[in-house]
């Protein structure tokens, strides 16, 4: 089993590692949150004050940090983790971030002679806690495979992007994809019961229909046909408002350097902008239909 330093034990960082000490590894973890290291210990896992001490005697490094800000100060700055961890050490960073950050820290790690991964997530807090989430992972070859077995016991579904920043890539074209799709969702929704037609008759047949999609079938966001979605528990997340509009603005950045056309992503990303400057920005992005309702 391996020795892992867990550095993010958040929402998301906080069930991860808690299943890496279900799995037998040995779990070193470090937050500034005081909670969050006593929910650890309490799980068997051990609480280091400091980054680069866990890192200098770890197999392998996990972090899941807010933003690039973050994961360049982790891993670059001053006693970061690149200086701290022994050559061969395996890094994988669960953030979603810019692809250009998660490019140049691979390339510093690579210079040191450890291996980098970019592996950002999808599944949300309950995929987080079920060990189910889904792994999109960019970096060598090399350091895909030492890393599987240890992504294994944290996701059901782990894919290979590519080099490094593919794993970034691919996490904010799909959430680009999410954020589009439940604006659509929930128009359609709110268009319905101005026509007089029932939520779930809409449900019934959209979702066994050409309309179907995983922001209606997995979390509509009306209450009823779906009673695990957040509408069921007043828009309670899950995954904020605040969160998608990070992903959407990191896409329509991505976008504008790669010379991409992402129209209705740039739209997205306005509404949801309009949402979260409303005080919403803590609610689960799928209220965003009540916004739109107005």
């Amino acid at each position: 089993m391996a020795r892992i330093a867990f550095i993010g034990l958040g929402n998301m960082g906080l069930p991860m590692a808690v299943n890496l000490i279900k799995a037998g590894h040995q779990v070193e973890g470090v937050d500034v949150n005081p909670a969050a290291i006593d929910k650890l210990k309490a799980e068997g896992g051990v609480n280091v004050e400091f980054a680069h001490v866990a890192a200098a005697r770890a197999d392998v490094v996990v972090t899941m940090l807010p933003a690039g800000k973050q994961v360049r100060e982790v891993y670059l700055g001053n006693n970061g983790v690149v200086t701290a961890a022994q050559p061969g050490t395996l890094l994988i960073d669960c953030s979603t971030i810019d692809v250009d950050t998660a490019r140049a820290v691979a390339a510093e790690a690579e210079k040191k002679g450890l291996l980098m991964l970019d592996a950002p997530v999808s599944g949300g807090v309950g995929g987080a806690t079920a060990g189910t989430l889904t792994f999109m992972v960019g970096g060598s070859a090399q350091a895909f495979t030492r890393a599987e077995s240890i992504l294994q016991k944290m996701g059901k579904t782990i894919v290979h992007a590519g080099g490094a920043g593919t794993g970034q890539a691919a996490k904010i074209c799909n959430n680009m994809i999410l954020g589009i799709s439940m604006i659509a969702v929930s128009e359609a929704f709110i268009m319905a019961e101005k026509l007089g037609l029932d939520h779930q008759k809409l449900f019934d047949i959209s979702s066994k229909s050409s309309g179907q999609c995983w922001a209606m079938t997995t979390y509509c966001p009306v209450p009823g046909p779906v009673p695990t979605s957040p509408a069921n528990r007043d828009y309670q997340p899950g995954f904020t408002a605040a969160m998608m509009l990070k992903d959407l603005r990191l896409a329509q950045d991505a976008a504008k350097a790669a010379g991409a056309n992402a129209e209705l992503g740039a739209q997205a990303e306005r509404l949801y902008s309009a949402y979260a400057d409303s005080g919403e920005g803590g609610r689960d992005f799928s209220g965003i239909i009540r916004f739109i309702r107005g």
